[in-house]
């Protein structure tokens, strides 16, 4: 079905590189213009169904390059399917995600991007990609990285964390870099000292420390910054490019800026859980600390500031999710009485737009650096821009009409996302989407879902292009 030509008008237009009022064409599915509003060729735009965002942000939808719908993980799975994911994601004014495929440990690449796809195609109501989560790097998942690139998973994350289900050794990760540098992909770290974390673990739970907040403790920042340091040095012998995910400590943090000022093509994220959330939380009593394990874990509030200056100086590139949500009731509650047992994620699709906006509000960041690291960046580094990422013509219609002066106040009550809690419960936060397009259909109109299951599209992403 093709869209209706709609014009957005009176709003200011924010993208990475400017913002100009103007209002805004769209003609199947895609901008065909922009114009300042009230000129001449602004009111030419006629016979077209009309969006007023008067003292509204016009902004591009949202890409979250790094989500975990229906991940398996520790006999459980993420709550939320593709299709409540990618809806959830659409509220909170995210218009792409890019998700991981999991190879099977002895399987083929291909069998684990063919059960992705399983999963989410017909599913999604917001377009997707993936990435691939290499398990089991040999020469012949090494060959498959060629023949994935060419239909468009162009990025391939490995893990020096989580031994016995997805470390990959030093001599791997050399191979798959190896592999990149020739093909033109990108290879994703996770960056970890597993080995090591699993003696903390172990010993940890000898001593009957087994509340969630010894998740954090034993996850040790420095080992962090070790394996951020080595996959770095690995890459620069591989010649390749590195893009390290969830970053969280300052540590990791001053070895990404190390390697930068070098010169290097070393790259990072960091998620709204690092940023706004704790150790506290971790800490929180009757288990409750448990709905925040994740991994990378919760630091010490005293990174937060490493990781806003980190995201200001471009450091750090890209804020996305990690969204692998568990619930807290049957899925979280695996893990009492063994902190080791309770599943790693944290439900997040929803509010990153919002929190980011909150940023903005608090002075962290200023609202091109919003668009930069939510839109514009996740797109150019996961070879989607400019058809994602921003707004301009020949780009993808998907916008965001966003109330800068709204008030919320986040809660599962009234969240999408299918899990039972919310990480950021009772938060107040200013700044709202009211309006969502996705290819100029209308997802989310004036606080009503309008999408559907199936709407969305795979997208084939080209090469890194942040690199040019």
């Amino acid at each position: 079905m093709s869209a209706v030509r709609t014009v957005i008008r009176g709003g200011l237009v924010v993208t990475a590189a400017d913002e100009t009022h103007a209002d805004v064409l769209i003609e199947d599915g895609r901008v065909v213009a922009l114009a300042a509003t009230g000129s001449s060729a602004a009111a030419s735009w006629t016979d077209a169904r009309t969006i007023d965002a008067s003292q509204k942000y016009v902004i591009p939808g949202g890409v979250d390059g790094h989500t975990h719908m229906e991940m398996p993980f520790g006999g459980t799975y993420a709550s939320d399917t593709f299709e409540t994911g990618t809806r959830a994601a659409a509220w909170g004014g995210t218009t792409t995600i890019v998700d991981f495929a999991i190879q099977p440990r002895g399987g083929a690449l291909r069998e684990g991007l063919d059960a992705w796809h399983a999963k989410a195609d017909g599913q999604c109501a917001i377009d997707y990609g993936f990435h691939m989560i290499m398990s089991d790097v040999n020469e012949s998942s090494l060959k498959e990285m060629d023949g994935l690139l060419a239909e468009g998973v162009s990025s391939f994350k490995l893990f020096t964390a989580y031994p016995g289900v997805f470390l990959s050794d030093d001599g791997q990760i050399l191979r798959a870099m190896q592999q990149a540098e020739h093909n033109g992909g990108l290879v994703m770290m996770h960056a970890e000292n597993g080995l090591a974390i699993d003696v903390l673990v172990e010993q940890a739970l000898a001593r009957g420390e087994t509340d969630p907040r010894y998740h954090g403790e034993v996850r040790k920042a420095l080992l962090e910054a070790e394996a951020t340091h080595r996959v770095i040095k690995l890459a620069q012998v591989a010649g390749a490019p590195v893009y390290v995910v969830h970053v969280s400590a300052q540590e990791a943090v001053e070895e990404l800026a190390r390697a930068r000022h070098e010169g290097l093509p070393v790259f990072g994220e960091t998620c709204p859980q690092y940023l706004f959330l704790s150790t506290d939380n971790l800490a929180e009593p009757e288990f409750e600390g448990a709905k925040y394990v994740c991994s990378t874990p919760l630091r010490p509030k005293e990174h937060q500031a490493a990781l806003w200056r980190g995201l200001r100086t471009n450091e750090l590139q890209v804020v996305s999710t990690d969204h692998c949500p568990f619930c807290f009731s049957g899925q979280k509650e695996l893990g009492r009485g063994d902190f080791s047992k309770i599943p790693n994620g944290m439900p997040g699709v929803e509010n990153r737009m919002d929190l980011l906006h909150q940023a903005v509000v608090d002075g962290h960041i200023s609202r091109r650096r919003w668009i930069e690291i939510a839109c514009a960046s996740p797109a150019r580094m996961f070879g989607l821009y400019p058809k994602k990422g921003t707004i301009a013509p020949g780009t993808d219609a998907d916008i965001v009409i966003y109330d800068p002066h709204a008030e919320q106040t986040i809660s599962a009550e009234t969240h999408h996302m299918n899990v039972d809690y919310s990480a950021y419960e009772g938060k107040r936060i200013v700044g709202r989407v009211e309006t969502v397009l996705s290819r100029g259909e209308l997802v989310v109109s004036e606080r009503e879902f309008m999408g559907r299951a199936g709407h969305g599209a795979y997208l084939a992403r080209s090469a890194t292009q942040y690199l040019n």
